[in-house]
């Protein structure tokens, strides 16, 4: 061995330790299906694990763009966001499923809107090339409208309630708690669709930076263990009252508000994840709902060329 390659062995070694030192970092914001990391944490299961792990608070853009700037590891991201992260930042893989949204994203109008049709002509406010978007151009294409039927105002998720209100807008897209704030905050206010007319379009995954899946596997796998436990602390009647107070002091609601929020949460268990890692050309798998993300994102130019949307799905840890 020549000095030249002992030293490029040393350096590499130097890096690997220092990357392995550092604890694994995970961006999470506030939708039930995250939120409910918030369990683990709080018991301590993560250290019962074994694994040394870092939950950085966001809000949910802020946290794609950290993921994508690299300042974590993972990010909680509907699988959708994914592909778009991916195509214009950092690709990821999509190594466990947390759940699919079954009634939280709605799209929400004022007063004397009672259907998707009656947007015509209408100014509806979603983050453009979010998830909301995704969720928009899919009941409008039911109702027999494009997205050219509406004026599209770009709000900031966050800010839906409060644009609603003010008039600014007929109809708002959000997620919760955004969505239940917004039919609140107006009088008279009507969800008019929402993803349980879609289920499985909007699956909620932890999407891991590839090269931190490859290297810190067993880590990645200890994160996925304690998962299921959290969803079966949620699941189960004796205690789901306990992680319902967990997860509602974490963002300040409630707990008997919160528990009306998980409603429109549909929890997978690890059987039931792994059934939907099996590909079909449905909504009933990760894989045939990613394909009509991508689909609706090239067709309204979120981004310019399919992606290769297998490539961002990963059960490693699963198997």
């Amino acid at each position: 061995m020549n000095w030249k390659h002992l030293i490029s062995v040393i350096v590499g070694l130097c890096v690997a330790f220092s990357t392995q030192a550092k604890p694994l970092t995970i961006g999470y914001s506030d939708w039930p299906g995250w939120v409910a990391w918030e369990v683990g944490l709080e018991k301590g299961w993560f250290e019962e694990a074994g694994v040394e792990v870092t939950f950085e608070w966001f809000d949910y853009v802020a946290s794609m763009d950290a993921y994508a700037a690299g300042q974590l590891d993972a990010v909680c991201m509907t699988n959708g966001d994914a592909l778009v992260t991916g195509a214009t930042g950092r690709p990821s893989s999509m190594a466990l499923i947390n759940d699919f949204s079954d009634g939280n994203d709605m799209i929400v109008a004022q007063p004397g809107i009672t259907d998707v049709a009656q947007l015509a002509g209408k100014k509806v406010g979603v983050e453009i090339g979010f998830v909301g978007h995704l969720l928009l151009l899919r009941a409008l294409e039911k109702a027999g409208l494009t997205e050219d039927d509406v004026d599209l105002v770009n709000v900031p998720t966050n800010e839906t309630p409060l644009v609603l209100a003010s008039g600014e807008v007929d109809a708002i897209v959000a997620w919760q708690p955004n969505s239940s704030q917004s039919l609140q905050l107006v009088p008279g206010s009507t969800s008019i669709y929402t993803s349980a007319n879609d289920p499985g379009l909007i699956y909620d995954t932890l999407a891991v930076a590839p090269e931190s899946l490859n290297l810190f596997a067993s880590e990645w796998s200890k994160v996925f263990q304690v998962w299921y436990r959290i969803v079966d602390f949620i699941e189960n009647p004796d205690t789901q009252a306990e992680a319902i107070e967990i997860m509602a002091a974490r963002v300040g609601v409630a707990p008997e508000k919160y528990a009306e929020l998980m409603q429109g949460t549909r929890f997978l268990a690890e059987d039931e994840a792994r059934l939907r890692l099996v590909p079909t050309d449905g909504l009933d798998s990760l894989q045939g709902s990613t394909d009509v993300a991508d689909a609706f994102n090239v067709k309204y130019r979120v981004y310019s060329e399919a992606q290769p949307t297998s490539d961002y799905i990963s059960d490693r840890l699963y198997q």
